[in-house]
């Protein structure tokens, strides 16, 4: 039942994001780069792993650009025929090329990175986030699979107004420990001070 509920929420959750004006969007989505950028986990952290967002999801554009004058940054590739996800350095735009469903990702003439350190974040998309840091993602299970075994900071990316009290969850979902939203930043367990200082 918790599959089909999960295939439910997702296709709400889609549709009233597409449903988003793309003036509140823009203003949102700066607002959560601003609040992300700003924070002491981004400026402490050595090595930013972070998706390059397609269309509805929240933009990751403004952090990128500013993260790779200042951190090593990577971004995520999918594994042919499989539901895994590698993560690559990137240094320029040039890295990147449009990838399955048009989705910008690595190079294929890139090495994926492999070990990360304790002080790398990784900001991790979501249609939804719940007050557990659980989250419904796109359905492929690619971060789940990744972030078991990462053991830097988790941070969800999400629009104030996507946020649940309680999604369905199994035992393979992993929570994040830190969500920013365009109006608020919420850690799971986690001291305020360990984000803004």
């Amino acid at each position: 039942m918790q599959i089909e509920d999960k295939k439910q929420l997702r296709k709400a959750f889609k549709q009233q994001r597409k449903d988003i004006s793309s003036d509140l969007k823009l203003k949102s989505d700066k607002r959560i780069a601003h609040r992300f950028l700003e924070s002491k986990l981004y400026k402490s952290c050595d090595e930013l792993l972070i998706y390059v967002s397609f269309d509805i999801e929240v933009c990751t554009h403004k952090i990128i650009e500013t993260a790779k004058k200042e951190k090593k940054v990577y971004c995520p590739r999918c594994v042919p025929g499989t539901n895994i996800i590698e993560f690559f350095s990137i240094k320029s735009k040039n890295d990147l090329v449009s990838g399955n469903y048009g989705i910008l990702e690595p190079k294929h003439d890139i090495s994926p990175q492999n070990l990360f350190s304790d002080k790398s974040v990784c900001v991790v998309p979501g249609l939804s986030f719940d007050s557990r840091g659980y989250r419904l993602g796109f359905g492929k299970g690619y971060y789940d699979r990744f972030l078991s075994d990462f053991n830097g900071a988790k941070v969800g990316v999400c629009y104030e107004s996507f946020l649940c009290e309680h999604l369905p969850s199994d035992d393979y979902d992993i929570s994040v420990g830190y969500l920013i939203t365009e109006k608020d930043v919420y850690d799971f367990g986690t001291r305020k001070e360990e984000i803004y200082g």
